[in-house]
């Protein structure tokens, strides 16, 4: 499934690859490569507590270093009784080193470089450009999608206290 012009980025038209989810929806099941390079299922990462998923270009871009610094402060706020992931399609070395760098010890990264599932099972896919567009994802312990945001235009930031307020509520 394509959604052209689904969303832009820096004023051109992108194609979204993947069904655009909604607050209600079942989380789909993915798998990514952590930091060290293990294959991780979506069963390890999504159920049990509420999860806040969010999906990034690139960690080396301004947008997306600010939004995942701001959600490991507010994942340090709320200790283990949320997770706070971000995806990207950067190398797990990349994402390892820049985590390292920019102190991030609160928000987990994992990449969708090998399998590339995550991305069109959660209609987050850019077709044009092969990376993640910018949306955040709020999954409740029982793996229902409880909030959406797929940001309209890629070089901005997700709408943070909305997205923080659904996590929020979960507790």
């Amino acid at each position: 499934m394509e959604r052209e012009q689904a969303v832009s980025f820096k004023g051109n038209p992108m194609t979204l690859v993947g069904p655009a989810l909604q607050a209600g929806d079942k989380a789909p099941a993915f798998r990514v490569v952590a930091n060290d390079l293990t294959h991780v299922s979506s069963e390890t990462l999504v159920g049990g507590k509420a999860v806040l998923l969010s999906a990034v270009p690139s960690l080396d871009t301004g947008i997306c270093d600010a939004e995942t610094r701001r959600f490991n402060e507010e994942a340090g706020k709320r200790g283990d009784k949320v997770s706070i992931i971000t995806i990207s399609h950067d190398l797990p070395f990349a994402q390892s080193r820049w985590c390292g760098a920019a102190g991030i010890e609160n928000v987990k990264t994992y990449s969708d470089y090998y399998f590339r599932e995550f991305g069109p099972a959660y209609g987050c896919f850019v077709k044009e450009l092969g990376i993640l567009s910018r949306a955040v994802f709020v999954v409740d312990a029982d793996g229902v999608i409880r909030y959406v945001e797929y940001v309209p235009e890629i070089a901005q930031h997700p709408d943070y206290e909305k997205a923080l307020a659904a996590l929020d509520a979960l507790l």
